[in-house]
């Protein structure tokens, strides 16, 4: 448990989810100091604005925000001085910095990251595709992918292929089986990035007992055998070197640093791939 634990209010006239991301961020930053959330979206006018600041008085702590409108701003700081906690607007100050430079309209409407437009809509395909092409499914159009990521068991496949398919991409994942051969369209897939995951025998061994305790499975099997997880990496990385498909190592890594640094292979791919034409 954190020795130091706080109230942090995060507010915002749109869905949340950037002032959450940022604040999760800067928190990170500080060792044994653990925030409890309150979070406010779609904060747009004085009614949903004063049931935050009723919480902020009930349990007061920084309120980190993103809210354009001046009025609503202006209460919410004259609010925070009142009570004397930290006020700190995350747009506001890039939004500032840039209108000088771009001598362009400043838009000041909430949730102008999310409409409904065609990279949307991009992102929503991506998603489906990927949710279709979950675990080796497939329906004979894995060549149709931007990127394929393929792996022994539990070695992240899905999560980062859904993170991926939520900044549009679309991604399928291919588990390799013990015993089987890859399948033959992933070995004749010319379009999308493959990427070969993999992770440490000791780590793959603590997951998949985890997960056999999630299914309420305590017998020793074969899933979890060490001698026999060795041989299944060695020989991934075996077709891996063979295919010539990068490697990512996804040990101790989270879905975003795999995805990350997925997509930086990505773009290199891609440059390629053009350059070809």
């Amino acid at each position: 448990m954190a020795d130091t634990q706080f109230h942090l209010h995060l507010i915002s006239d749109s869905t949340g989810e950037t002032v959450q991301a940022v604040a999760r961020a800067v928190c990170a930053q500080f060792v044994d100091a653990a925030p409890q959330e309150h979070i406010y979206g779609l904060v747009r006018g004085s009614k949903a604005l004063a049931r935050a600041l009723e919480e902020l008085k009930a349990n007061p702590g920084p309120v980190m925000y993103s809210i354009l409108d001046d009025g609503l701003r202006s209460e919410l700081h004259a609010a925070c001085d009142k009570i004397g906690v930290p006020c700190l607007s995350l747009l506001q100050p890039f939004v500032n910095s840039l209108a000088p430079y771009l001598k362009v309209e400043i838009a000041n409407k909430p949730g102008s990251q999310h409409a409904l437009d065609t990279d949307y809509f991009h992102r929503i395909n991506a998603l489906n595709y990927t949710i279709q092409h979950d675990d080796g499914q497939s329906q004979g159009d894995l060549n149709e992918a931007d990127i394929v990521l393929t792996g022994v068991s539990r070695t992240s496949k899905t999560p980062t292929c859904i993170y991926l398919a939520n900044k549009g991409i679309k991604a399928a994942n291919v588990p390799l089986v013990p015993g089987m051969d890859p399948p033959r369209e992933l070995l004749e897939a010319h379009h999308p990035l493959i990427v070969g995951l993999t992770n440490s025998p000791e780590r793959l061994q603590a997951i998949r007992r985890n997960r056999l305790l999630t299914l309420n499975e305590d017998n020793e099997t074969e899933y979890i055998d060490p001698e026999l997880i060795r041989g299944e990496v060695a020989e991934a990385r075996r077709l891996f070197t063979r295919q010539k498909w990068p490697v990512i190592d996804v040990t101790r890594r989270s879905v975003e640093e795999i995805a990350s640094a997925i997509l930086n292979l990505y773009q290199d791919h891609e440059k390629t791939r053009h350059a070809d034409k």
